[in-house]
């Protein structure tokens, strides 16, 4: 605080709010970092920081969210949830920019609509076959962790009840030790006008917990991922050829495991990075303007023999129970990460409003634009709160933001928590416990700028400054924990995104960009022979 600003007066702590449906392990994550639980009993209705809760919030309920309050949902997101919403979505934006572009989405029916189109194209793929079978998945549009899932190949073993969705069944999945297995993708979106989209750099792989088999399609433990199946199942705790004892692993792990078989896993996290850009373009222009709100979403991934990502749905509240090892070391970090996040896009936000908001847009953030006017607000913004001691006689502000994020790090004292201590003598510190470090797969910079280029570049020194390398790529931008910025990815999508969203014009960047990256593998190949 600067010597000439007038004393303030101790800040409350801040404030998290929950339902029945709140996971306990952001209770516990929010409650670790120095966090406070609402109590209706003691307080006021509108004396809260955060509400956390896996339903939807009504619109209402986003019209009145005042400035020093964030909801961890954003309307209209079910778009994306919903398995035939997101069909339809996906074949809409295919029949606009070509169905090449959103080719990882494999042939769908929403039903009962398209049954007449389904049976054409089941008959007419029986008949290019000849002999051959063709494969099947029915899935339910609402329901969740596997539950009402068919696979067939004979069309009269398909039965539904209310409205699914039938999709081509990818017969070639990449295989572990002979075991199927999907990726569980982390999104956060922290905002829709303009759109920033941040992928998670950990997750989890959720494996079957049988042999892959087409001979036996009812076999649900070796063709479903879902854990909420496989734990039940009698090879949960066997150990498998591979994969082990359970069903998931890490992220990290299993790209460990690609580079282990010589396997470019930058270029499939690319591929990744793409299906996440394209799918949520697919509902971004018409997802109505919400201020103080994010959305984590759970993208599920599955990579065939080819090494081509699918995407296979879109999960809202993606689950976070800690049923095994991996669940604790990614779903804790994940909370703890979101929560940076949020504190990350506050203080863009900031910036943007003491520059005037040039986006068209409201530009609200949680510290609210009243902030140093003599408000009565409740409680500050955990953004104004952790910035307060970013002035100081030896730390300039700008300083202190570059370095409010650090790489990778949850001390045992959160940075709310270290905020509102009394200043303790360095001697009498106890040192702080080192946790350990999931092995990122890309170098992580804490240059602030808003964006980051889907090519990663490799072998750069921390602490750079932001600017355009000669090949016109971005030095990677803003970085939460494990979350990095993946839209928007250079100066021309950023500009796209800013006054209405050019949807257009983003496809074409994104176009360029695959284009070059072919390119890049190309070079690769020629410099290995």
């Amino acid at each position: 605080m600067a010597e000439d600003e007038p004393p303030r007066a101790s800040l409350k702590p801040l404030v998290f709010r929950v339902d029945e449906t709140t996971p306990e392990v952001v209770q516990s994550v929010l409650l670790e970092r120095g966090w406070s639980k609402f109590d209706q009993h003691e307080r006021n209705v509108e004396d809260w920081n955060l509400y956390w809760r896996t339903s939807s919030f009504r619109m209402a309920e986003h019209t009145n969210v005042k400035p020093w309050q964030c909801l961890n949902h954003h309307p209209g997101t079910t778009r994306l949830t919903r398995k035939d919403l997101l069909a339809k979505h996906l074949q809409h934006m295919g029949r606009l920019y070509g169905t090449p572009l959103y080719a990882f989405l494999p042939a769908t029916f929403v039903m009962p609509s398209d049954y007449s189109k389904f049976v054409a194209e089941y008959f007419k793929e029986k008949q290019a076959l000849d002999a051959k079978l063709s494969y099947w998945i029915c899935k339910p549009a609402e329901l969740s962790r596997g539950r009402g899932i068919i696979i067939f190949s004979d069309i009269k073993n398909l039965i539904f009840a209310d409205t699914c969705i039938i999709q081509k069944y990818i017969c070639n999945p990449l295989l572990v030790g002979r075991y199927k297995c999907d990726l569980r993708v982390y999104v956060c979106v922290t905002g829709f006008k303009p759109l920033t989209i941040y992928i998670y750099q950990e997750g989890l792989v959720r494996f079957a917990t049988e042999k892959f088999d087409l001979g036996d399609l009812e076999n649900s433990y070796a063709h479903l991922t879902n854990s909420s199946i496989n734990r039940s199942g009698a090879s949960y705790e066997k150990i498998k050829e591979v994969v082990g004892s359970g069903c998931k692993w890490t992220l990290s792990r299993f790209f460990s495991y690609l580079r282990s078989w010589d396997v470019d896993d930058l270029l499939l996290w690319q591929k990744i990075n793409r299906v996440v850009i394209l799918t949520v373009l697919a509902i971004a222009p018409s997802v109505p303007f919400a201020a103080n709100c994010f959305e984590l979403f759970g993208f599920d991934i599955l990579i065939d023999d080819n090494l081509k990502p699918w995407l296979l749905e879109v999960n809202y509240s993606p689950g976070l129970s800690l049923d095994c090892s991996a669940d604790v070391s990614v779903k804790r970090r994940l909370i703890h990460d979101t929560i940076e996040l949020i504190h990350l896009h506050s203080l863009r936000n900031e910036r943007k409003e003491s520059c005037g908001a040039t986006d068209g847009s409201p530009g609200v953030s949680l510290a609210g634009k009243d902030r140093g006017q003599g408000s009565d607000l409740p409680y500050e913004s955990f953004s104004q709160l952790r910035s307060r001691r970013a002035f100081s006689k030896d730390e300039t502000p700008v300083k202190k933001v570059v370095t409010t994020c650090p790489e990778n790090r949850h001390n045992c004292q959160p940075r709310e928590a270290l905020s509102r201590q009394k200043e303790v003598h360095p001697s009498a510190r106890e040192p702080p416990k080192a946790k350990p470090k999931a092995r990122a797969r890309h170098p992580a910079l804490n240059t602030l700028i808003p964006f980051v280029s889907l090519i990663q570049p490799h072998g750069r020194e921390k602490g750079l400054s932001p600017h355009i390398q000669p090949d016109n790529s971005w030095v990677p931008g803003p970085q939460a924990g494990n979350f990095v910025l993946i839209f928007p990815f250079n100066e021309a999508t950023f500009g796209a995104s800013r006054n209405g969203l050019n949807v257009r014009r983003i496809i074409q960047e994104l176009q360029k960009l695959m284009h070059k990256q072919c390119s890049q593998v190309a070079e690769k190949k020629i410099k290995r022979k």
